[in-house]
């Protein structure tokens, strides 16, 4: 089998449909389609210097990798590297050409960390391992199958909350991109992220095309965002990419309120199914998710090799 890496064209549709069809075959906890990488194509920062790779084999897309520097760390020289193949194309070299060919475009660019998330299998812990990558934090995909599962009943807001959809937000969405900044800079991670663009933001996260405004949900204070749920769905499954409560409102509940509330919506809707991911040093929301009925489907491990 002859397999030749090169770069994703956006303007073949047999390329993005492949990209899509072979990450939801590696990685079916992720939402991802043609639409979604055209647009991440479109308004990634210049200075992420994103470059998403296919693997052919006889016409074929058979392998992806994602390839970009982190534009929202503040320590620069932080890459990243998503390697996805089709698992009736593993164990043929085709992840070691896809690593080799994103490793030289990162370091050219002036990378000297790496990152990379690897399904928590033991095939894919070793291939990480035999490039030189050493196994960091981890975090779990979740589902919730919203055809069997009771959800908690609704509850009405406490005395002064208000849960408002992201189409409430439509004409000033700054206040929601504040309280994302915030929330975001408190993940747990082993990397450090800041959002401090808001016209990046709103081109990359809230005109993306998999975000669902409708099924967004933010709970007010006194007319303020303090906790919300942002939703991304591809037409049929149903993706929480976002759930955080804001410093001064913590420990009232109003996220668990909040996804609540969304994932009734998504029910009412006809989504039967619900995906969202979890650092698993993040307690917090976990015990939320327990408490809604997700229930762990998948482990990542992210890896981190060095260049130094």
């Amino acid at each position: 089998m002859t397999v030749i890496v090169r770069d994703l064209r956006p303007d073949a549709r047999a390329d993005l449909e492949g990209f899509a069809r072979v990450r939801h075959r590696a990685l079916p906890y992720l939402l991802i389609t043609p639409e979604s990488l055209v647009h991440d194509l479109a308004h990634l920062s210049p200075e992420a210097h994103y470059r998403p790779l296919v693997a052919v084999a006889d016409g074929e897309v058979v392998g992806t990798a994602q390839v970009h520097l982190s534009t929202e760390s503040p320590e620069p020289g932080q890459g990243n590297i998503n390697v996805y193949v089709d698992p009736a194309y593993t164990r043929r070299g085709v992840g070691s050409l896809l690593v080799r060919a994103a490793e030289e475009h990162l370091v050219a660019h002036g990378a000297v960390r790496l990152f990379a998330w690897v399904l928590d299998e033991p095939g894919n812990r070793a291939f990480a391992e035999r490039h030189g990558y050493r196994a960091g934090r981890s975090a779990h995909f979740l589902r919730l199958d919203l055809t069997g599962t009771a959800l908690p009943p609704l509850q009405d807001p406490p005395p002064g909350v208000e849960l408002r959809t992201g189409s409430d937000f439509a004409d000033d969405p700054r206040p929601l991109f504040e309280l994302e900044a915030e929330t975001t800079a408190d993940e747990p991670g082993d990397m450090d992220l800041e959002l401090s663009d808001y016209e990046a933001w709103l081109e990359q996260n809230w005109r993306h095309p998999l975000l669902s405004l409708e099924l967004t949900t933010v709970a007010v204070v006194d007319g303020r965002p303090a906790a919300f749920s942002a939703v991304r769905t591809d037409g049929t499954r149903y993706f929480t990419s976002m759930t955080g409560t804001a410093r001064a409102f913590r420990g009232r509940g109003l996220a668990k309120l909040a996804k609540n509330d969304s994932l009734h919506r998504a029910r009412a809707a006809g989504y039967t199914e619900a995906l969202t991911g979890n650092d698993t040093g993040n307690g917090s929301m976990i015990a939320v998710n327990k408490w809604l009925g997700y229930e762990v489907c998948a482990t990542e491990v992210r890896y981190v090799r060095d260049l130094a």
